[in-house]
């Protein structure tokens, strides 16, 4: 999406280790237009299926997932990092690796949300080696729900987990693939 991939040209930030910084318009601060052009082209590659629900990953895949939702008419599930009280006990939960943090935390979702036979799409700001997708499958896979496809604002396409998820047969739409990035320059895959 070349609006995507024109933002992160100007306003991106290529930092040591391969952490592309775009938070002063997608996950810290958000431009708002630019991101309820992300969830309007979301809804044209998902459309044809009959979405029940969109789920995320707290924090930054929110505001994705809420643009995206406005335009499919359904709620937005979002899992919890690490225990809430106010969540209780009745949850999914998974254990996800971040690779900017370094750690690893457990995600919650509470078994009231989600359904079993529900069509569910999985909405988040970056893919790279996959974790918090595959979280968020093991979520799906214990309630049981159906995974419709995962939509991505920006997947690294140089890292491993966009492909090991096409490879699995899962339907993944992302918006700009960057085939490489230095500290100078981003590269876009051009037949995204």
């Amino acid at each position: 999406m070349k609006l995507l991939e024109d933002k992160i040209l100007s306003c991106g930030r290529v930092l040591p280790g391969e952490v592309l910084k775009i938070d002063s318009f997608l996950n810290h601060q958000i431009d708002v237009e630019l991101v309820s052009q992300l969830g309007k082209e979301f809804y044209r590659r998902f459309s044809s299926y009959n979405i029940s629900k969109i789920l995320t990953i707290e924090s930054s895949g929110i505001a994705l997932a809420f643009a995206a939702a406005q335009y499919f008419k359904v709620p937005v599930v979002f899992a919890k990092k690490g225990s809430h009280k106010n969540v209780g006990n009745d949850v999914y939960y998974a254990d996800c690796y971040s690779y900017t943090k370094g750690e690893t935390y457990q995600i919650t979702v509470s078994k009231a949300y989600l359904g079993e036979g529900e069509n569910i799409l999985i909405i988040d700001d970056f893919l790279a080696n996959g974790a918090a997708a595959n979280c968020l499958i093991n979520i799906l896979s214990q309630a049981q729900s159906n995974l419709v496809g995962i939509g991505i604002a920006v997947e690294k396409g140089f890292q491993k987990g966009g492909k090991n998820l096409r490879e699995r047969g899962i339907n993944l739409q992302s918006l700009a693939i960057i085939d490489s990035m230095t500290d100078s320059s981003v590269s876009f895959r051009a037949d995204n």
